[in-house]
């Protein structure tokens, strides 16, 4: 038995561009997620993210590879087959003004999947469910009949949320469900999240640009860069004591509140970032690597465990007592 709740086995999907080219938005990534554990997924925009998110939960179909739930390849499974896993897994979206259909009640927007799923008897049983699920949001009872024009960023994503647990799932997939929020909603959705998956007792894949929301909320961290997994571990093993260059780079980004750090001089990235659509040879990220070597031309780096850590680099060892 698989100790991963979800798990991506060798992952790769290829998009078509201008011509007879093609972008690797995903290649060959293996990673898992443990049930009752958030897994944050970060990287630049374009690394892939998102799309990782979607193959995981078959929204996309992989170009290769395979995604086991509880053990099971749902990647081989005909849409009847998969029916009763699709209920066990949804998607909190990035935009909240865009995620919710205008032409329909909050009511009516949190009924739809209890209604596909028949998980009520009758009308009167669903409009009390879904004022069950807007008072475990947050959202006044009172507001069931209201339409998404009529509430605020941060309200939408609470009804969002409440719509992704209405079917009662065991994994959800949140892609970025605060970056257009303002950072005091931003708090007060995390915090929802935070408390829902104890309650409810949730797996979430919370994909984000962000380093410190993902620190915040995140038992372990991903780093990805151009379609490839940098490094993956704990998260304040990562955070504290990245293997990886490119860990290294994107943490130093992140802004510090602390007095006595203001002066220090932040290491920035080199160059730009290479096409996805003309990767590089060998290590991908080595054009903008200041440790790079010829080997890393030669040769891609696979991921190698380090005290606990996964990290793909040929001098990761070198790297963590830097």
């Amino acid at each position: 038995m698989s100790e991963y709740l979800l798990e991506a086995k060798n992952l790769s999907r290829v998009f078509p561009a201008a011509g007879k080219k093609t972008v690797q938005a995903v290649s060959d990534v293996s990673i898992g997620v443990r049930e009752g554990e958030t897994l944050g997924l970060v990287g630049e925009s374009g690394c892939g993210k998102s799309t990782l998110g979607r193959l995981m939960i078959r929204l996309l179909k992989p170009t290769a590879g395979d995604v086991l739930f509880r053990g099971k390849n749902i990647t081989a499974m005909g849409e009847k087959e998969f029916a009763p896993f699709r209920r066990e897994m949804q998607l909190v979206f990035q935009d909240p003004y865009a995620s919710l259909d205008p032409r329909m009640s909050v009511r009516d927007l949190i009924a739809e999947p209890i209604e596909t799923w028949r998980l009520c008897e009758n009308r009167q049983a669903v409009t009390g469910r879904v004022q069950e699920l807007l008072h475990a949001v947050g959202v006044p009872e009172e507001f069931l009949y209201r339409y998404p024009h009529q509430f605020s960023g941060g309200q939408r994503q609470r009804i969002g949320i409440a719509r992704a647990i209405a079917a009662e799932p065991s994994f959800i997939v949140c892609d970025e469900p605060v970056s257009a929020l303002d950072v005091s909603v931003q708090n007060q959705i995390l915090n929802l999240l935070k408390e829902l998956k104890s309650s409810r007792k949730l797996t979430y894949l919370f994909i984000s640009h962000d380093l410190s929301v993902v620190r915040y909320l995140s038992d372990r961290v991903c780093v990805m860069f151009l379609g490839k997994v940098c490094e993956i571990g704990p998260t304040e093993e990562v955070y504290n004591h990245p293997r990886h260059p490119y860990t290294r780079f994107l943490l130093d980004a992140v802004p510090q509140p602390d007095p006595r750090l203001r002066g220090k001089e932040i290491r920035l990235l080199r160059g730009d970032p290479p096409s996805p659509a003309n990767p590089p040879s060998g290590c991908r990220f080595r054009t903008r690597c200041p440790f790079a070597k010829a080997c890393c031309s030669e040769q891609e780096p696979p991921l190698r465990e380090l005290d606990g850590v996964q990290a793909a680099c040929h001098f990761a060892e070198e790297l963590k007592s830097i």
